[in-house]
């Protein structure tokens, strides 16, 4: 893995960043944009993965990291069992769900990697 300098560097949260531009996409459109409690709460718990990594990295040691990084991956399960919620009332089509849950699992997988691999490092 390469050296990470900034939050911006670590490619779990760049695809996090590309959630939160997709679910915001989604929650955007009518009926969705309509339904004030669900469209804030999948957004909040969009915007919670990039946050929990950003805040993570500023901590004081891999232990601190990993920790926001469990949070993060977290609001990743949270938004996945939202995503369902919003295609069981209709507010999502079968692609934008697949779409939706695919980047949200794969956000989550990246997330575990890495929490793995700042174990295995022991620092801090």
């Amino acid at each position: 893995m390469g050296k990470i300098e900034r939050f911006e560097d670590i490619d779990c949260w760049k695809e996090a960043r590309q959630l939160v531009k997709l679910v915001y996409s989604l929650t955007n459109k009518e009926p969705f944009s309509r339904d004030w409690g669900l469209r804030d709460q999948i957004q909040r718990a969009a915007i919670s993965i990039t946050s929990n990594i950003a805040e993570g990295f500023e901590s004081q040691g891999n232990r601190e990291f990993v920790q926001f990084l469990f949070y993060a991956k977290r609001s990743s399960g949270e938004l996945r069992a939202q995503l369902y919620a919003a295609y069981d009332l209709g507010y999502i089509n079968e692609v934008e769900f697949g779409e939706a849950q695919e980047l949200a699992i794969k956000v989550s997988k990246m997330l575990s990697n890495f929490i793995s691999y700042l174990k295995s490092t022991r620092k801090g």
